[in-house]
Formats: C-alpha cells, sequence, structure tokens
C-alpha cells in the first residue's frame, strides 16, 4: 500500500465518548415483549454479547498473521473454517474464506487495535473494516443446545462433524450467519443486525420445548 493510499485511509471511532448511550439490537424486542428467564427446568439458556468490536480482514495469510500476532500475541488460525483465540477466549478470529477473517474483541477496542494492525502492516496489500454496527453475536449453551440448532440449521452439527474450534457460514432458520462452537458447551451465532429480532424470535419458539432462559 502507498503512503497516498494510506493517507487517504479514514478510520471512524464507533464508541465516541458523547452523551448517546449504545444500545443493542435486540433492545427493541427486550423493551416490549421481554425475554423469558432461565428456571430449573431450563435445558439451553440464550444470552446476547452485543456491542463487540467486529473486524473484517483481508489480505494475505503470511503477513496478517505476524501483524495479527504482534498486536495481540495470538495468531490467525491454521486451517479454514477454524478459530483461534487469545488465553483468556475474549478475542477470537475466524477464517471465513481464502483470504478472509472475521477478528471480534471485547467493544471499545476495535479503533484502537485497527490502528495498530495498519501501523503493523505498514505498506502491505490489505484491507480493514469495521463492520460491528451491522453485527451482533448471540450465545447458545446448555445441554439442548445442539437439539436446538438441529431444529434451525441444515449444517451437520454433530460432534464428529463439528468439533470444538470450528465456525461455518450457513443458513440458520432461512437467513445466513456465522456458526461457531468455541467451547464444548457453548456455540455462538454471529449474524447481521437486521435479522436479529427475527433470529432472537426463531431461537425462543425453536427452544420453548427445552424451557429456554434468557441470560441479560
Amino acid at each position: 500500500m502507498s503512503n497516498l493510499v494510506a493517507q487517504n485511509i479514514r478510520t471512524f471511532e464507533t464508541h465516541p465518548g458523547v452523551e448517546i448511550s449504545a444500545e443493542s439490537p435486540l433492545v427493541f424486542f427486550h423493551q416490549r415483549s421481554g425475554a423469558p428467564a432461565p428456571c430449573t427446568e431450563s435445558r439451553v439458556a440464550l444470552r446476547e454479547r452485543a456491542l463487540l468490536g467486529h473486524l473484517i480482514l483481508r489480505g494475505g495469510a503470511i503477513v496478517l498473521d505476524e501483524a495479527v500476532h504482534s498486536v495481540l500475541g495470538f495468531g490467525l488460525p491454521a486451517y479454514p473454517n477454524a478459530l483461534s483465540r487469545d488465553e483468556g477466549g475474549e478475542r477470537s478470529i475466524q477464517w471465513l474464506s481464502p483470504d478472509e477473517w472475521l477478528l471480534i474483541v471485547p467493544g471499545g477496542e476495535e479503533f484502537g487495535l485497527e490502528g495498530k494492525l495498519r501501523e503493523a502492516l505498514g505498506d502491505a496489500h490489505y484491507a480493514i473494516v469495521n463492520v460491528s454496527g451491522g453485527q451482533t453475536l448471540l450465545e447458545l449453551e446448555g445441554e439442548a443446545a445442539r437439539e436446538l440448532l438441529m431444529k434451525s440449521t441444515p449444517y451437520d452439527v454433530h460432534p464428529d462433524n463439528f468439533p470444538v474450534g470450528k465456525g461455518v457460514t450457513t443458513v440458520f432458520a432461512k437467513a445466513n450467519l456465522i456458526l461457531r462452537r468455541p467451547t464444548e458447551t457453548r456455540w455462538e451465532l454471529v449474524l447481521r443486525r437486521s435479522f436479529a429480532d427475527y433470529l432472537y424470535r426463531w431461537i425462543l419458539d425453536a427452544g420453548e420445548a427445552y424451557a429456554i432462559g434468557v441470560e441479560v
């Protein structure tokens, strides 16, 4: 990337220090409809991890891996449809396509992190896009989580086909999203903000048989 091009890049702070409160994509649903609380009969729990930092990285794997490792302390996943995470599990990178990765970090980190990555990448050929405002992440956990997924996606979620550390882009309730399995007991759904309310309602309906509870 030439210096002229680099000078024309504009970054945007998605968490400005002003008196404007950020709202979850599901805030309207919670205010108007509420959510079923977890109970002793609940076999699956649903929670939203709203307002995280989502960055799309594109470029050559070698140069991106070096930059990410120098900034975050861990590198890109080693094979397609895989996740790599930091020791605390707060930051993750997923391989989406041959030259595309999704980096998710705690909310508020993404702006400073983007700047550090750009500095580390220097004149390399790459692209970084902050998509935090357009996506959210839902978590499913519990003994019936996989049964709920089987109602909702045609993708094979059997442990033999979907081990811990895997993530795929797939169809879910007639919408597209990213389905990930970061731990033995937890599944993550990374979805577009515009689909959040629809998919949330779908999950509550599909999980009713398991006394699904929403953790807020």
